[in-house]
C-alpha cells in the first residue's frame, strides 16, 4: 500500500488527517502540484485523472477518491473509527462529508480555480482544458458564506458535526474552513458557534 498526495492541499489534508488522528504511518510519496508532477507520466499511470491524492493498494485496485480512501482505511485500521460503528452512523456521516465536499471544498475550489493565475486554463481538476470563468468566482463566496452559516446553525447545539464525538465529517469541514484561507476569506465573526469549533478541531488536530 503506497499514498500518493501533496500535503498542503485540501483532499490529502482530509486523508493525511485521518492517518494522524489513528496514529499510522503509511509509506508516502509526495506529488508536487506546484511543478504539475501529477501530470508527468509517471504518475498518470498510477491515476489518470492527474489528481491527488492516490491511494495504491495493490495491482488491481488503486483508490483515487478522497472519501473512498479515507473509508478504505478508516476499515484497515478500525482503531478510533472516523465512519461510525453502525450502519445508521456510517450513513449519517457519508452524507455529511458529501455535503461539506461539495458545498463548502467545492465552494472555495470554485473561488480558487476561477481566479488564480495558476489555474488559467485548468479552472477544473483533471486533465481537461477549461477557461476560468469570474461569475463562477462570485458564485462560489455566496456558497463559502452560506456553508458558514449552515454549520455555524449545526454547531449552536451539536459538540461535533455527527454524534459525541469527532467523525470524518469534522475533519472535512476543518480542512475546508482552512481551505477558505487560500481565497483570503475566513470564518465570519458573526459565526461564533463555527469558531469555537474550529478551535477545539485545531487543538485536537493540529497539536
Amino acid at each position: 500500500m503506497k499514498l500518493y498526495t501533496f500535503s498542503p492541499a485540501p483532499n490529502p489534508q482530509r486523508v493525511n488527517y485521518l492517518l494522524k488522528y489513528k496514529g499510522v504511518s503509511i509509506e508516502t510519496q509526495e506529488v508536487d502540484l506546484r511543478e504539475q508532477a501529477h501530470f508527468d507520466q509517471a504518475y498518470l499511470d498510477i491515476n489518470p485523472s492527474a489528481t491527488v491524492p492516490a491511494l495504491y493498494i495493490d495491482e488491481n485496485c488503486t483508490l483515487v477518491d478522497g472519501i473512498a480512501i479515507c473509508h478504505y482505511l478508516d476499515k484497515k485500521f478500525p482503531e478510533k473509527p472516523l465512519f461510525g460503528k453502525t450502519d445508521e452512523e456510517t450513513a449519517v456521516i457519508l452524507g455529511w462529508v458529501h455535503r461539506i465536499y461539495v458545498d463548502g471544498l467545492g465552494a472555495v475550489a470554485e473561488i480558487l480555480r476561477n481566479t488564480s493565475e495558476f489555474f488559467k486554463g485548468r479552472a477544473i481538476p483533471g486533465t481537461l482544458s477549461v477557461e476560468q470563468l469570474p461569475a463562477l468566482a462570485e458564485r462560489g463566496l455566496i456558497r463559502l458564506n452560506a456553508f458558514f452559516d449552515m454549520l455555524d446553525k449545526r454547531l449552536k447545539n451539536h459538540e461535533y458535526i455527527v454524534g459525541d464525538k469527532l467523525t470524518q465529517a469534522d475533519i472535512d469541514a476543518y480542512v475546508a474552513c482552512n481551505f477558505a484561507g487560500w481565497v483570503k476569506q475566513s470564518v465570519p465573526e458573526k459565526n461564533e458557534h463555527l469558531i469555537a469549533w474550529h478551535k477545539k478541531m485545531m487543538n485536537i488536530l493540529d497539536t
